[in-house]
């Protein structure tokens, strides 16, 4: 009898000692943090379109053949360069014709003014053989006009575009022949919404213009920063949208009218909320983080990330600066559970910081 209350107090001892030390091994020792209050600020992205300064369309002045081509596509050419030769010849006999006629009223007039200046011809008739001189001589000047129309000069240093009229081909008045552009600096358009309109108008400094990025279509970003210089008057409507436009130089001719890419603009914010991206986890689109009360146990909380910054989050609602948050380990825990952990000052782990899945 004396062994069987003596195997059954091992028994019971063992099965103490077992469940003591499963309860050690249930409290989990973790790392917590808690949110950064700080001003920072962060680089938003605006999808961009990209135009020349000046783009144009070359249109013919004239009506005829397209005689000569002096350029080719895609050649930079220079202000007052001829570019296209429309068949001047009817324009040439136009041009003698009328000189010819203002000769032959030159002389008209000069006889009728002798013979006014002797009182033999009244001073009407002077008048209308003036008149008649005046209008030859406009008449000369607009056949000289429409001749020189001929010969289509670049108004300005630019890139020609391709060819909508070829060699010989008969031109109309107003025909598009090609477009240039002017390249040495780009127009950038995007659009920001109101709210962010708003926080840029109030932030920005009346003295200075703000400085951008550019972002191109291969992710590079342009090494040439540009600035802000003109907002449109009205918003947008259906899109609550405001259109910025941003002056970019562009000295090496890599930009071109009608690329597109993403505007990269710094924004600064006040007294915001930081935290690590990897203390959170998604449910159903939904982004949660778990906190940690002073009896060491861990509560499930959705949280609002305001904006979104290289491994860290900006949280506008769920979170105050003095809750604890986890910051590993969040796949080993489940809400209620209780865990032990050691604190690290958020101004300690941000700075080691990197994304990463545990």
């Amino acid at each position: 009898m004396k062994r069987v209350l003596l195997s059954l107090c091992i028994l019971a001892n063992f099965t103490g000692c077992s469940k003591e030390k499963e309860e050690k091994e249930e409290v989990i020792k973790l790392v917590v943090t808690s949110p950064l209050t700080t001003d920072t600020t962060i680089t938003k992205e605006y999808v961009a379109q990209i135009h020349s300064i000046q783009h144009i369309e070359m249109r013919a002045l004239e009506k005829g053949y397209l005689q000569k081509i002096f350029v080719d596509e895609g050649q930079t050419v220079h202000k007052g360069q001829s570019m296209f030769q429309i068949m001047p010849m009817v324009y040439q006999a136009d041009l003698k014709k009328s000189q010819a006629e203002a000769n032959y009223v030159g002389i008209e007039y000069r006889t009728t003014k002798s013979l006014a200046d002797s009182n033999i011809v009244s001073k009407n008739e002077l008048a209308l053989a003036r008149a008649k001189y005046d209008k030859a001589k406009a008449d000369v000047s607009l056949a000289n006009t429409h001749l020189q129309f001929t010969t289509i000069k670049a108004p300005f240093d630019g890139i020609m575009d391709h060819f909508q009229g070829r060699l010989g081909s008969l031109v109309d008045e107003g025909d598009l022949l090609t477009t240039l552009s002017d390249n040495s600096k780009m127009w950038v358009y995007f659009n920001v919404p109101e709210a962010e309109y708003l926080t840029y108008k109030s932030m920005a400094k009346a003295d200075r213009q703000t400085e951008v990025g550019l972002k191109m279509a291969n992710n590079e970003v342009f090494k040439f920063p540009g600035v802000v210089q003109t907002i449109e008057a009205d918003f947008n409507n259906e899109t609550g949208n405001i259109a910025f436009r941003a002056t970019f130089p562009n000295p090496n001719a890599l930009l071109r009218n009608g690329e597109t890419g993403n505007v990269l603009m710094t924004v600064p914010l006040k007294h915001v909320l930081l935290i690590p991206q990897k203390a959170t986890f998604e449910i159903l689109e939904k982004k949660y983080v778990y906190t940690v009360d002073k009896n060491k146990v861990v509560h499930q909380r959705e949280i609002t990330i305001g904006s979104e910054m290289p491994d860290l989050y900006v949280i506008t609602k769920g979170l105050t600066g003095n809750e604890k948050i986890l910051l590993e380990g969040l796949r080993k825990v489940q809400d209620g559970d209780k865990i032990d952990f050691t604190y690290e000052a958020p101004r300690t782990v941000l700075p080691k910081l990197k994304v990463y899945s545990e």
